[in-house]
C-alpha cells in the first residue's frame, strides 16, 4: 500500500468509515447511496448532511441514487457503472469498512474481480471493544441514529456514541453495532477541520423486513 495510491471510500457517514479514513493514505472521493427521497436507505440519514461531512473533511463526495424500493439486481448495476467509470479514472482502491461480516466482505471482493480496482479493508477484524474505545480515544464524535428494535428500544436512538451509551447496551451487543444493532452519523473528530452543527430531531419507528428500525432525524 503506497501513499501514491488513488483510493475512494465507501462512505456511511457512520464511526467505522470515519476511523477508516484515519488509516487512509490518500482518499481521493467518499462513495455513498442514497434513496430517491435524499435520504440514506440504511440510516435514514439526509443528503445535505453528508454534503456537510464532505466539506468539513475536504473530500468530494460521489452519490449513487437508488430507488425507493431497490432489488438487489438493480444495487448491483448502479454500483457497477460507477465502478466502470472509477476504472477509467485510474482509480486503483476503493475501502471498505467492514469490521468482521465475511460475507459481505467476499460480496465486494467478487464483485471487482473482474477489474483492475482492488478492494480495501483498514479497520478489518479488530477487537470490537478495542475498537470502539479507539474511535472514542481519537476524538470522534456521533450521533446514533438508527437502531434495531429488535436488540434495542427506540430510547437508543438520537443519543451521543459515548462512555454512557455504551454502558447501556444490553451485553449480547456488538459495542460496534457491527450486527446491524445500530448506526452512527459522525459530527466531529480528528479528520475534520471543524465539528457540524447538528440538531436532533424526533424518531420515528418503521417496519423494514420482517423487523421494525426506529429513525432519529438529524437536520
Amino acid at each position: 500500500m503506497t501513499a501514491q495510491q488513488n483510493t475512494v471510500l465507501s462512505w456511511s457517514g457512520g464511526k467505522d468509515a470515519a476511523y477508516a479514513l484515519l488509516e487512509l493514505p490518500h482518499v481521493t472521493e467518499l462513495l455513498t447511496t442514497v434513496s430517491e427521497n435524499g435520504r440514506s436507505s440504511m440510516h435514514g440519514v439526509r443528503r445535505e448532511l453528508y454534503d456537510a461531512q464532505a466539506e468539513a473533511l475536504g473530500i468530494p463526495i460521489r452519490y449513487v441514487e437508488l430507488p425507493m424500493e431497490c432489488s438487489n439486481e438493480e444495487y448491483a448495476a448502479r454500483m457497477a457503472s460507477v465502478v466502470d467509470e472509477y476504472e477509467a479514472r485510474g482509480i486503483e482502491r476503493i475501502a471498505f469498512a467492514d469490521l468482521y461480516l465475511e460475507d459481505i466482505r467476499a460480496y465486494r471482493k467478487e464483485r471487482l474481480a473482474e477489474t483492475t480496482i482492488e478492494g480495501c479493508w483498514p479497520v478489518w477484524n479488530p477487537d470490537t471493544d478495542e475498537q470502539i474505545r479507539s474511535f472514542l480515544d481519537a476524538g470522534f464524535r456521533a450521533t446514533v441514529v438508527t437502531v434495531d428494535g429488535g436488540t434495542l428500544d427506540a430510547s437508543f436512538a438520537g443519543r451521543e456514541l459515548d462512555e454512557a451509551f455504551l454502558a447501556d447496551l444490553p451485553e449480547e451487543v456488538d459495542p460496534c453495532g457491527e450486527n446491524g444493532e445500530f448506526h452512527t452519523f459522525v459530527w466531529d473528530g480528528p479528520t475534520f477541520d471543524s465539528p457540524l452543527s447538528v440538531d436532533v430531531g424526533e424518531t420515528v419507528t418503521r417496519a423494514v423486513g420482517d423487523g421494525e428500525f426506529h429513525y432519529c432525524d438529524l437536520y
